[in-house]
């Protein structure tokens, strides 16, 4: 897959999937701009894809302000001149309780990030890519998207939100050679997901034995599915969950 002068635009690209799925546009060409509200991590996806020969710059944003969210486009548009993908990647876990007992701002605080900011960002691509005549978005949601994860109410109702998001668009914007489509990964090693497992080896014993292929996914592999989903070989798919999942939902 080749991404030559393609302009690619990675939110929560400071760590995880997000860097995987920079580094791996940079690797095939693209200049690609790297967003994350954690400007340390940011930067450092930025140094590595250099090292790699790699072309990218950081622009900080908090997807869950509309403003910020306009302003990340803009300077991506100023500074590349055109946005032809965008991953819309940058997600929080929130408080793991169930849901009688679910603290009200983790609630909003997860929908505001998962849901709201990933709506934000679909807006501001979409006029964007209007303007270009067409382009690719895809949005990391997860499994918990298509399935119910317990102790989890906030971050399954968003993932949930946002697949509707993205079948939605696809249908409204298919026409003006836009796509959009998601993935769903299965707890991928990241340090989001270390970082809920850990101390809790049963917890993550349970998770890993969930899955027929019993281990967990890798950063890289969902980066290799959303690069396909962005590439000229997916370009009749739109609208489009992709389970990236060692055979959980089978």
């Amino acid at each position: 897959m080749t991404f030559q002068g393609k302009v690619a635009l990675i939110t929560g690209a400071g760590s995880g999937i997000g860097r995987a799925t920079a580094l791996a546009f940079a690797a095939g060409g693209a200049a690609v701009v790297v967003s994350d509200v954690n400007e340390t991590g940011g930067q450092e996806t930025v140094g590595l894809i250099e090292q790699a020969g790699g072309q990218a710059i950081f622009i900080g944003a908090d997807v869950s302000q509309p403003d910020e969210v306009a302003a990340l486009v803009a300077e991506t548009v100023r500074g590349y001149g055109r946005l032809d993908i965008a991953v819309n990647n940058a997600g929080i876990g929130g408080a793991w309780a169930r849901t009688a007992d679910y603290p009200l701002d983790d609630w909003e605080r997860v929908l505001a990030v998962n849901l709201s900011g990933v709506f934000y960002c679909m807006q501001q691509e979409i006029r964007q890519m209007l303007v270009q005549g067409g382009g690719a978005i895809v949005n990391v949601a997860s499994i918990a998207g298509q399935r119910a994860l317990a102790n989890a109410p906030a971050y399954t109702a968003s993932k949930h939100g946002v697949i509707g998001l993205t079948r939605t668009a696809a249908q409204e914007y298919a026409r003006q050679h836009i796509r959009v489509n998601a993935v769903c990964p299965v707890f991928t090693r990241t340090p989001l997901f270390d970082g809920m497992i850990e101390g809790n080896e049963r917890l993550a014993e349970r998770f890993e034995k969930s899955i027929p292929m019993r281990r967990f996914g890798e950063a890289t592999e969902i980066a290799d599915a959303i690069l396909w989903l962005c590439s000229e070989g997916a370009g009749f798919v739109t609208g489009q969950t992709l389970n990236v999942d060692g055979g959980l939902t089978a």
